[in-house]
C-alpha cells in the first residue's frame, strides 16, 4: 500500500470551507498537505496549518496568487523540492459574481477568468511536469453549476468555469494514459458556508434537513475519486443535496 505520508498534496483555494476540508480529509490520511491561498490571507492559511499540526497532521500554508505564472511555478518547485514529491493538486479557488451582462466590465470579465480559468490552467500545467516523472498523481478542478450552463447574470463567471472544464477534459485525454487521474467537479448546490449562513438564511435553514452541501462531505468524495483503481476512474462527478433541483 502507497504511503502518503512520504508524498505532498497541495490545495489551491484552501478556504474556510470546501478547500479547507479537502486539505483536512488529505492530511487525515497522512499527506504532507500545502493549502495555499491569496497572500493577504496568509494568516488564515496558517492558521489552518496550525490546527492541522497540532492535531498529529503535517501542514505548511502558502500566500500565493495564482493567476501569477512565476509565483505558482515557485510554488510547485518548493513543494516538491524541499517538502515531498507532489501526488495530489486541487484547484479550488472561488470566483462566483453576479453582474448583469451591461455592468460586466471587460476589468470584470478578465478578473474573473484570471482567477478561475488561467489560473487552473497555470495549475495543472505545473502540476503534471512533476507528476509525469513518476507516471501517477491525481489533478482535481473544482467546477460548478456554471461549468453547464451559463444562466442570467453569470456571463463572466460561467465563461470561465465552462473553459475551466474544457482545461481539465483536455489534460484528462493527454495525461490519463501516462498515470495520472484529472478529473472536475461539479459543486450543484449552496454550500455550508457563512456567506450563505449571512446572505441567504433562508436557504442555510435547510442546512436541518441535510438541504445544503456539507463541506466534509465533499471532501470525502474527493478522496474517494482520488482512491480509485486506475481500472474504474472517474473524469467527472456531480454533488448535491438530495433535494436540490437540477
Amino acid at each position: 500500500m502507497k504511503d502518503f505520508s512520504k508524498y505532498s498534496a497541495i490545495i489551491i483555494g484552501a478556504g474556510d470551507a470546501t478547500g479547507g476540508a479537502i486539505t483536512k480529509k488529505f492530511a487525515s490520511h497522512g499527506y504532507k498537505v500545502c493549502p495555499v491561498r491569496r497572500p493577504r490571507s496568509l494568516d488564515k492559511v496558517n492558521k489552518l496549518a496550525d490546527e492541522i499540526n497540532n492535531s498529529g497532521g503535517w501542514a505548511k500554508g502558502f500566500g500565493v496568487d495564482a493567476r501569477e505564472e512565476d509565483s505558482i511555478k515557485a510554488l510547485f518547485n518548493e513543494v516538491e523540492e524541499k517538502i515531498a514529491p507532489i501526488d495530489v493538486v486541487v484547484f479550488n479557488p472561488g470566483a462566483n459574481v453576479f453582474f448583469p451582462i451591461e455592468d460586466t466590465t471587460s476589468r470584470v470579465f478578465k478578473k474573473v477568468w484570471e482567477m478561475a480559468a488561467f489560473a487552473g490552467f497555470l495549475t495543472g500545467r505545473e502540476a503534471a511536469k512533476y507528476m509525469k516523472k513518476r507516471n501517477e498523481g491525481s489533478i482535481f478542478f473544482t467546477g460548478a453549476t456554471a461549468s453547464m450552463r451559463g444562466s442570467s447574470g453569470f456571463s463572466a463567471f460561467s465563461s470561465a468555469k465552462f473553459a475551466l472544464r474544457a482545461v481539465a477534459q483536455s489534460m484528462a485525454r493527454e495525461l490519463g494514459p501516462k498515470g495520472i487521474h484529472v478529473a472536475h467537479f461539479i459543486i450543484d448546490g449552496a454550500i455550508d458556508t457563512a456567506f450563505i449562513k449571512e446572505t441567504f438564511p433562508d436557504v442555510y435553514a435547510l442546512k436541518e434537513k441535510d438541504g445544503i452541501l456539507q463541506p466534509e462531505a465533499i471532501a470525502d468524495a474527493y478522496w474517494f475519486v482520488h482512491s480509485q483503481h486506475r481500472s474504474a476512474w472517474t473524469h467527472e462527478l456531480d454533488l448535491r443535496p438530495y433535494m436540490e433541483k437540477f
